[in-house]
This record gives C-alpha cells, sequence and structure tokens, in this order.
C-alpha cells in the first residue's frame, strides 16, 4: 500500500514541542509533495462565579485573534524558511483538541503531526494532554513528536 499523504495538518500552539513537530511536518511535506496546514485553536478567556460568569470584552477577543494570527503567519514564514512550499494557516475558538480534530475532518487532511510536551504522572493528571486527545479521536494518522524531537507514529 502506498501512502498518499497531500494534505498534512500541524496543530501548532506556539510552543518548543510544537516547533519540532513543525520540522517534522516540513520535512514530511517535501517528502510526499504536501500541502502543510498550520492550525491553531484557542479557548475564550472567561471564569464563573456563583454570581454569574464574567466572559473577556469583545476588544480583549479582537486582540486574542490579532495575536493569534499574528503568530500563526511567523509560524508560516518559519515553516516557509524550512523549505515548505504550500503553507496554510488556520484557527479556531474552542477546546484545542476537539476543534483539531474536527478542522482535521472537515478539511480531509490525511495526517496529523502533533507536538506532545510530555507531561507524565500528576502533571498528566492534572493537565491532561490535547495529544493523546486527539490521537484518541483523529480520523487520520496522528504522527506525535516528543520534546527531545523523536516523532512516534500513532
Amino acid at each position: 500500500m502506498a501512502i498518499g499523504w497531500k494534505r498534512i495538518c500541524c496543530p501548532i500552539d506556539f510552543s518548543d514541542p510544537s516547533r519540532e513537530a513543525l520540522r517534522v511536518a516540513v520535512d514530511l511535506c517535501a517528502a510526499f509533495g504536501a500541502e502543510l496546514t498550520l492550525f491553531h485553536s484557542y479557548q475564550l478567556p472567561g471564569y464563573t462565579l456563583p454570581e454569574g460568569s464574567v466572559v473577556a470584552s469583545p476588544k480583549m477577543l479582537q486582540e486574542l485573534a490579532d495575536q493569534a494570527e499574528a503568530h500563526l503567519q511567523e509560524w508560516r514564514a518559519v515553516a516557509e524558511g524550512m523549505g515548505a512550499r504550500n503553507v496554510r494557516v488556520a484557527k479556531s475558538v474552542g477546546e484545542p483538541a476537539s476543534e483539531i480534530v474536527a478542522f482535521a475532518r472537515e478539511q480531509q487532511q490525511d495526517l496529523m503531526v502533533v507536538g506532545t510536551h510530555g507531561r507524565t504522572g500528576l502533571r498528566h493528571a492534572l493537565l491532561g494532554s490535547t495529544a493523546e486527545r486527539v490521537v484518541r479521536r483523529a480520523g487520520c494518522p496522528v504522527l506525535t513528536v516528543h520534546p527531545e524531537g523523536k516523532a512516534r507514529a500513532t
């Protein structure tokens, strides 16, 4: 069976593990002549208090969206500097793992390359793992890239 990865998605949170995943994704795009999509999802800030919920102001929400877009464009330039030829960017608002999986399905991505922070023990139990939730829910292959730069197919 030949592998025909033509659309590769690299979800990013602008962290060092995401940068390692980007390196791997760019290499795979070069090897397969694939399009690369850098995808970022973020949650809206808000707090629930006994008196009700507090949400961010429209100005703050616009600033968040603008910052996300600026960072995505910076990362696009980095990917192109690494040799990626066909790079798109996309973003959404919501729980990151759910948004990543939904985006990959809707856009018919062939592969996701996801960085993982490599948390274990209590930190993993408290913070969870977006990468783990993506692997469990994804409708396409997911390649996880660990902090030390080692890729693992899942």
